[in-house]
């Protein structure tokens, strides 16, 4: 793969071998234009909570355009096999449309039926291919298994004791040797939704079964600068049973 940093990109790589987990700390701060306290928590709360407020356009995450994470990340690696993606909640589906517009066959999902709505709209005036649908991440069973899941704004969003179901959901959705891109935000806050995250914890969770392909700090939105981690991770191949030979060879040698 080509090095993002000689695109402009900043990406810096880490050992495929890593397994320890750096002691530096990240700045912390709150994201004045994300409160927390009126913000609804996915499964948590009832999707029509969720509902309730794109209903009443009271949409402080709304950014209007896809994270610049992943639209730095889109041009530094234009000869990425291109498959399908799941953007779960996608809101209305600006990550979408970056990846749709980028050549991936790409699927969004949400709880919300207005944000499916708006972003079905969206797509179809920007002229691009790409399917929405209802669905919740954590609780369904996958339509199909995806190439790619990219990760913006779900995780920060649940419940931090749904984290485990977070996970279980990447392996349900992602095929095996599929990749898993994730925009994380870096903040202390513990009052969300947002509600922050640490590379420790992100490196708990998911390499045992994912490489941590790259990792870097992406360019983000004003208020955020500094307070996102992007993460590239390739799910582990299925691993053999080591003593699956030596039975077939026993079993052969009792047939004889």
């Amino acid at each position: 793969m080509r090095s993002a940093r000689k695109r402009g990109v900043g990406i810096k790589a880490r050992p495929k071998n890593e397994s320890a987990q750096p002691s530096r700390s990240r700045p912390s701060s709150k994201l004045s234009s994300l409160q927390h306290s009126s913000i609804p928590s996915l499964h948590s709360s009832n999707s029509s909570d969720w509902e309730a407020r794109y209903q009443a356009k009271d949409m402080p995450w709304e950014k209007g355009a896809p994270s610049p994470g992943l639209v730095d990340f889109l041009a530094a690696h234009p000869d990425l096999p291109r498959g399908t993606v799941c953007v779960p909640g996608c809101g209305t589906g600006h990550d979408v449309r970056a990846w749709a517009g980028a050549g991936f066959k790409a699927f969004g999902y949400d709880i919300a039926p207005s944000a499916i709505r708006l972003a079905r709209k969206r797509t179809q005036a920007a002229g691009l291919a790409a399917r929405f649908d209802l669905a919740d991440f954590l609780r369904e069973a996958a339509p199909v298994r995806f190439d790619w899941i990219f990760e913006h704004t779900l995780f920060c969003a649940i419940q931090p004791n749904e984290r485990d179901d977070y996970v279980r959901a990447v392996l349900r959705w992602l095929k095996p040797r599929g990749q898993y891109l994730a925009v994380n935000y870096l903040i202390p806050d513990k009052d969300g939704p947002p509600f922050g995250t640490t590379r420790g914890e992100l490196w708990k969770r998911f390499s045992p079964h994912f490489e941590l392909v790259q990792e870097w700090v992406p360019r983000t939105y004003p208020n955020r600068k500094g307070l996102e981690l992007m993460l590239w991770w390739r799910r582990r191949g299925k691993t053999r049973n080591p003593n699956a030979k030596i039975r077939k060879k026993s079993k052969a040698r009792i047939r004889k």
